[in-house]
């Protein structure tokens, strides 16, 4: 599996397929293994799709560097760099949303289109998780097995009746998040950057054509953010799932289509 230094660290990253590029961004504490490979496939079939572990997290280096999301956004602008991509699409999902804007802030010319699922703006304009769900995401995991900590954050990205009528895919999910698990020291650097985030002031910012996807059964990201997002940026679609959580994975034979047919739009 390939990795290449990218300013500090070296960040392990897979390519996908030929053509335009697409740079998918993954979420708080996620690395390649935790993509639904129906995306991968889906997206490989059209796009040179490269997909990378944040700082952190899987196999790529955590280092020292104070995290933020912005850092993270630099790490993303610089992989495309060492790849030798000037411009690509980005998809980001929740936390890899909220790189994905900063990439497209900070990097204007590096994206062409954005495509936004389960995420927000962050900051006092964003609406905030529930205090259950943010007693999860804080859990003491430093005595807990990787796969423990899968099986507790599972029900946070699809919803039940998903996990009661798919147990088969549950378990793979869980058998591809412990194959590179975080550790809880980066995990924690990680979300404490996720926190410290907010771009509203800025989102008007943004000249890429923008896609906003979002579950209307996401307890993680809730779902009025998404709204916020695209009332904020100037050229953005919304499209909201009625049967999907912060996965969107409910919906992959909707969601897919949407996403492929918004970047092959001229």
């Amino acid at each position: 599996m390939p990795k290449v230094k990218v300013n500090d660290i070296r960040i392990h990253y897979e390519v996908h397929g030929e053509g335009f590029p697409l740079i998918m961004i993954a979420g708080l504490g996620a690395n390649v293994d935790w993509w639904d490979p129906r995306w991968i496939q889906a997206f490989s079939e059209a796009f040179k799709t490269v997909a990378f572990d944040n700082r952190g997290a899987g196999r790529t280096d955590i280092s020292n560097k104070e995290y933020s999301i912005r850092l993270f956004a630099d790490d993303t602008a610089g992989l495309m760099n060492a790849l030798g991509i000037s411009r690509a699409h980005a998809l980001g999902i929740s936390m890899g949303g909220m790189i994905a804007q900063e990439l497209v802030l900070n990097y204007p010319e590096k994206v062409e289109k954005l495509v936004l699922c389960s995420t927000s703006c962050g900051g006092a304009k964003s609406v905030w998780l529930s205090q259950e769900v943010l007693g999860t995401l804080t859990t003491d995991r430093s005595a807990l097995s990787p796969e423990e900590i899968a099986r507790i954050m599972i029900p946070l990205f699809v919803s039940q009746d998903f996990l009661n009528n798919n147990p088969e895919l549950a378990e793979y999910a869980i058998q591809q998040m412990v194959k590179a698990p975080i550790s809880n020291e980066a995990y924690m650097r990680q979300l404490n950057a996720m926190m410290s985030f907010d771009t509203y002031d800025r989102l008007s910012e943004i000249k890429a054509p923008t896609l906003i996807l979002q579950g209307k059964g996401d307890v993680l990201i809730p779902p009025e953010n998404a709204s916020i997002l695209d009332k904020a940026i100037p050229n953005a679609k919304l499209v909201y799932f009625e049967n999907s959580a912060h996965g969107l994975l409910e919906e992959t034979e909707t969601v897919l289509p949407t996403v492929l047919d918004f970047l092959s739009e001229s």
